[in-house]
């Protein structure tokens, strides 16, 4: 699950729509919002995220953390380190390596260190 799609799922269930309903006041199918919500789809185009916006009741910082997250949550990464550092393509080939792997509190750490502002 993506991000995007946890928050949506999250948002869909306080409003109590279900997922078929939703789908329909979005005029899409039912299937492609549960791959968005499951992450098996990429990131929503920019029109999509605002009409959900605008299904859920989101205003304001809701609406924008909504971007955002449709934002950072293709599910496939591609990263070209070509003119970087040999250091930073280490840390790509690495995290790419051991992803999956790594504990939930490893990843909070590195996101927090990654969040942090420059």
């Amino acid at each position: 699950m993506t991000p995007f799609g946890a928050k949506l799922r999250q948002l869909r269930a306080a409003k109590g729509l279900q997922l078929t309903q939703m789908a329909a006041e979005l005029n899409i199918s039912a299937a492609y919002l549960s791959a968005l919500e499951h992450g098996k789809r990429g990131k929503p185009a920019p029109g999509l995220v605002m009409q959900i916006c605008g299904t859920l009741g989101c205003i304001w910082d809701e609406a924008e953390e909504l971007k955002t997250l449709a934002e950072l949550s293709h599910p496939k990464v591609t990263l070209d380190t070509s003119g970087l550092t040999p250091a930073k393509t280490e840390l790509a080939n690495r995290l790419g390596a051991t992803l999956r792997k790594l504990p939930d509190a490893t990843v909070e750490r590195l996101l927090a260190v990654l969040k942090q502002p420059e």
